[in-house]
């Protein structure tokens, strides 16, 4: 996410968001939006993770990956979207915290034209593909669709709040996340009207509204890039069972902290417990 703002930026600059799809600048905006790392890019083979690769696919034809961490008797199935830069093998030491520290059946995966996965970076496709990760997950560990808990650090968790708002979620766990994506651009360029020229959306604070069930938001009070503030207004937003953590000093890309970890645990060993299978 570090490298996001200076797409938003670069687009704002640019001015007209109406050529849209045909337009050079639109295509800009994407490449400094959306921070792709392609394989072989990162460490694809993580001492000490024990891993199951996952293929899936999108409902418009694009082949996906990602990287599956099973676990008997979880306490919950949880699908973790990670955020604009990287790939999943960039993200091994955080599935692995969330299997090893809390308990999670966890599946990572990669965004369409990240790591492994085919395609191109859209905010619908991100969607799309989330959606088409959850299902493998369902499938794999005989759990309901709407069992399974939603993860999202930063973009992923714009991602995360669309998929948990149309479909539902057993909870929802959010990392320094933003209201929109134009809002964070009108956080640092207000002049240049980033609400009104940006393409990608991901309107967080609208879709976080429609979601009921239960929520755990974690934001640094440092964090440069999205301000705590927008945490919080998601927060408020939320109209059920809910919590916030504020991270004293907490920056943006930064390894959650022991707060966050009491926390987790604490959500996690609140939810209702559903049917949960073998997810060995």
């Amino acid at each position: 996410m570090s490298r996001l703002i200076p797409g938003v930026l670069c687009f704002c600059l640019s001015g007209c968001a109406s050529l849209a799809a045909v337009s050079p600048l639109a295509r800009l905006e994407k490449s400094l939006v959306y921070q792709p790392s392609k394989y072989p890019e990162g460490n694809w083979q993580p001492i000490g993770l024990d891993f199951e690769d996952a293929h899936f696919t999108a409902a418009d034809g694009t082949k996906l990956h990602g990287w599956f961490l099973p676990r008997e008797k979880p306490l919950a199935v949880a699908l973790f979207c990670h955020g604009n830069g990287g790939n999943v093998a960039m993200w091994a030491d955080a599935l692995q915290q969330y299997h090893d520290r809390h308990g999670l059946a966890v599946l990572g995966f990669d965004y369409r034209g990240y790591g492994r996965s085919e395609g191109s970076p859209s905010e619908a496709g991100l969607i799309m593909d989330a959606r088409a990760a959850r299902k493998w997950l369902a499938d794999r560990t005989g759990v309901n669709e709407s069992d399974i808990v939603l993860m999202g650090t930063s973009l992923g968790g714009g991602v995360a709040t669309q998929l948990a708002s149309q479909d539902g979620a057993r909870g929802l766990v959010l990392a320094s996340t933003f209201t929109s994506l134009p809002d964070v651009g009108a956080e640092h360029t207000p002049w240049l009207s980033p609400r009104v020229v940006m393409v990608n959306r991901f309107n967080s604070l609208k879709a976080i509204a429609r979601y009921e069930g239960p929520v755990l938001i974690c934001h640094g009070d440092a964090d440069p890039l999205i301000p705590i503030e927008q945490g919080r207004r998601l927060y408020e937003a939320a109209p059920g069972r809910k919590q916030f953590v504020a991270i004293p000093g907490g920056g943006h890309s930064q390894p959650r902290s022991t707060e966050y970890g009491r926390a987790l645990d604490e959500f996690i060993a609140s939810l209702p417990i559903p049917a949960v299978g073998d997810s060995s």
